[in-house]
């Protein structure tokens, strides 16, 4: 039996068609799993692949913080996020919480078409893969201040 993984797909505007378009190339596997989106991408995804999509609001008004918070819940497993690092973005302190976030919980990132294409293929993503995630315990900010 093939794991179900939660896959969250984003992209920056000129990033979209490359997104849609590895989407489609890989859209038998990604209909294997659970994906989400932010908001025009997820419109976009769902259209085009004809595969339901989770969608959150855009990224510059909360899309990013929003996967995030499925991140830190332990929800998603891997984030393929087309970002364009030639164009500044308003919203850039989100992007960071997000990757952030993703390193944090030892998530998969993919940021371009090869780690994409690298990751999609591996036969862990279907296969048995039990992500090691951190574990905080119960921290003494107490403690921690006063250091």
């Amino acid at each position: 039996m093939s794991a179900r993984r939660h896959i969250a797909l984003v992209a920056h505007d000129n990033k979209k068609v490359e997104l849609l378009s590895w989407a489609a190339f890989n859209r038998d596997t990604l209909a294997r799993h659970q994906l989400y989106a932010t908001g025009t991408t997820g419109t976009m995804l769902e259209y085009e692949l004809g595969l339901p999509v989770t969608r959150f609001l855009s990224g510059p008004v909360g899309g990013d913080q929003q996967i995030g918070a499925k991140i830190a819940e332990g929800v998603v497993d891997l984030l393929i996020f087309f970002w364009d690092p030639l164009e500044p973005q308003p919203h850039d302190p989100d992007v960071r919480a997000l990757l952030r976030l993703a390193a944090v919980w030892n998530i998969g990132v993919a940021c371009n078409v090869m780690s994409a294409d690298l990751m999609i293929s591996s036969p862990l993503l279907s296969g048995f893969y039990q992500r090691m995630r951190p574990d905080f315990g119960d921290r003494d900010w107490q403690a921690a201040e006063a250091g």
